[in-house]
């Protein structure tokens, strides 16, 4: 801080993620006057990030930390360095000495899904919708141009949900335009519409709460603060949303705005879902194909999407090999158990590893 001697030739340091919040006083010069925006890693920053967290980690052959980082948009540093140590942890309780690829899959949907809850039983209708509504969100998020790339889709139990479909952006995204938010809302409310479709209003479950909440935190944002929306305007209405930020003085807003602000909400999150029920109804066949691939095989990747849909099985030799099974759910036994000496004269690796439920 400046003006004050006993302070001369210290560099005062701080950070923080909720800059909006702070008070205008500490910000003015001669106090905390140089700001610095630490954003996410690129691609590139991604990798060396990467490098330095799997320096002390055994990496198998086929390990490519660029492809590991080219599929890890938005990873923060901290993000990077738990995947590193998942994928040790997914090789480790199989055996293995050094990490693959495999186990950074494995690690990635973790981080990304939530950990696999096999234990949780689930009945066979409770399995069918679920099957149905991941496969409503895969099917219109294919089907759009500007939805991000489904990267898997899966109907093991994971983190809070009975099933998840994940999209992956082609490269790091900077912004958003109008219709990429109006195409990720139809791609969120699919799962309610395909259950609508398949099974009438009157027997809709619970299971679009998620989606729901966030189509609307989404039509929000576009209404509230990116000035999306025509009867609303170019006003930033999120301050009076959020609460006071320490910049300006506040202010209300009025009942009638309100309304309209809701109105608005409620027409988009509308308008997404009627395009996904369209979808869904042009391409039930493909639907039903996937809703039925992913009871048969739990979890299938981008490529097997396209495959099952097209009534082709999920692997090109039609063979459920044991590294396709393990995929994304249950790691793979290593093939060879290499043994080593141990302290005792024993050998390693006399037991065998079992994979993780």
């Amino acid at each position: 801080m400046d003006g004050f001697e006993a302070n001369e030739g210290v560099i005062i340091l701080a950070a923080t993620n909720r800059k909006d919040v702070l008070d205008p006083a500490l910000l003015r010069p001669g106090r905390f006057d140089r700001n610095v925006t630490v954003s996410n890693p690129d691609i590139k920053g991604r990798e060396k990030i990467l490098g330095v967290h799997a320096r002390k980690t055994p990496l198998g052959p086929d390990v490519d930390l660029r492809i590991i980082a080219r599929g890890s948009p938005g990873f923060s540093g901290a993000d990077l360095a738990n995947l590193v140590n998942e994928a040790a942890l997914m090789a480790a309780r199989v055996g293995r000495r050094f990490v693959t690829m495999e186990d950074f899959e494995a690690a990635k949907d973790k981080v990304m899904m939530g950990a696999e809850r096999r234990s949780m039983v689930l009945t066979q209708d409770q399995k069918e919708k679920t099957a149905y509504h991941e496969a409503g969100h895969a099917v219109v998020g294919m089907k759009l141009p500007e939805c991000d790339p489904v990267y898997k889709a899966t109907i093991i139990p994971r983190g809070g949900a009975l099933g998840m479909v994940v999209s992956l952006p082609e490269m790091d995204r900077l912004n958003w335009h109008k219709d990429e938010c109006n195409q990720k809302l139809a791609m969120t409310m699919a799962g309610k519409a395909a259950e609508i479709i398949k099974y009438g209003e009157d027997h809709v479950s619970n299971g679009p709460a998620g989606d729901i909440q966030q189509a609307s935190q989404l039509s929000r944002a576009m209404i509230m603060r990116w000035g999306m929306s025509d009867k609303v305007g170019n006003i930033d209405y999120a301050e009076a949303h959020e609460g006071y930020s320490g910049n300006t003085t506040g202010f209300s807003v009025s009942a009638h705005t309100k309304e309209l602000i809701e109105d608005e909400v409620r027409l988009f999150i509308q308008n997404g879902y009627d395009r996904a029920y369209k979808i869904l109804t042009e391409h039930k066949d493909e639907w039903e194909r996937l809703a039925e691939g992913l009871l048969e095989y739990e979890t299938l990747t981008g490529d097997e999407i396209e495959r099952v849909m097209r009534g082709e099985p999920p692997h090109e030799n039609g063979d459920d090999s044991d590294e396709d099974q393990g995929k994304g759910s249950v790691t793979a036994i290593p093939k060879a158990k290499p043994k080593k000496p141990t302290s005792e004269g024993g050998a390693d690796g006399e037991m065998e590893p079992e994979p993780t439920a």
